[in-house]
């Protein structure tokens, strides 16, 4: 997939000239470029196929495939996902019941995906969440009065361009990377650590019809 960058505190600069996060963030975007046309079709079709067979109700966007390609190819590179932010089971760390492993996966404080220095959100979310995306980076890399289960540098936070949005039938109420970037400037205060901001481009020969939620080619 093609992307739009855009650095808050000179995130890139800073990013690309450290020995230890540079390697991190190349192989977070290249995940990101290697993400094709055909890669995305196929994802979708799969998972609506099986959606109509089992409930009849199927995804309308594009947002699933996005994520389920990230996470399968980021995972495979060593990617944590799902990480907690903070230790103790009331943070959604993990716990162990009955000899096994738990953790809640619908706690707040966790991120998508974090390597090493750099904490990862993918917000696909309506847009009153956006500083809440922006902000759990910011609380993963700074220090905090509750014990931390992960500790990083820099943040990104990928979200949907504006032709994503119309090509991919985002629902409406998504937060786009246009208006994430509108965020920045009153929170910087707060938005302390160096974060990139990655806006996913649209398909080039394709869009997902809004009415039968197929995948269709572009005119």
């Amino acid at each position: 997939m093609d992307y739009k960058l855009h650095s808050h505190r000179h995130a890139e600069a800073i990013m690309r000239s450290s020995p230890t996060a540079e390697p991190i963030l190349a192989e977070l975007l290249g995940v990101i470029s290697a993400i094709t046309d055909d890669d995305l079709k196929r994802f979708f079709a799969t998972k609506t196929a099986k959606q109509r067979a089992d409930s009849g109700k199927v995804d309308k966007s594009l947002s699933i495939a996005i994520n389920g390609l990230l996470k399968t190819r980021l995972t495979a590179k060593g990617w944590a996902t799902e990480s907690a932010i903070f230790k103790g089971a009331e943070y959604g760390d993990e716990k162990l019941q009955g000899g096994k492993a738990k953790r809640n996966t619908k706690s707040p404080w966790r991120l998508d995906f974090a390597k090493t220095d750099i904490s990862v959100e993918v917000a696909f979310n309506h847009g009153e969440a956006i500083p809440w995306n922006l902000l759990k980076p910011i609380i993963a890399g700074e220090l905090n009065h509750v014990d931390k289960a992960i500790q990083s540098e820099f943040g990104v936070v990928i979200c949907a361009t504006e032709a994503l949005k119309k090509a991919g039938n985002f629902d409406s109420a998504v937060g786009e990377y246009e208006k994430v970037l509108k965020y920045l400037k009153p929170l910087r205060n707060f938005l302390t650590i160096p974060m990139l901001i990655v806006g996913l481009e649209a398909p080039k020969t394709f869009r997902i019809d809004p009415d039968r939620r197929v995948v269709v080619p572009k005119p």
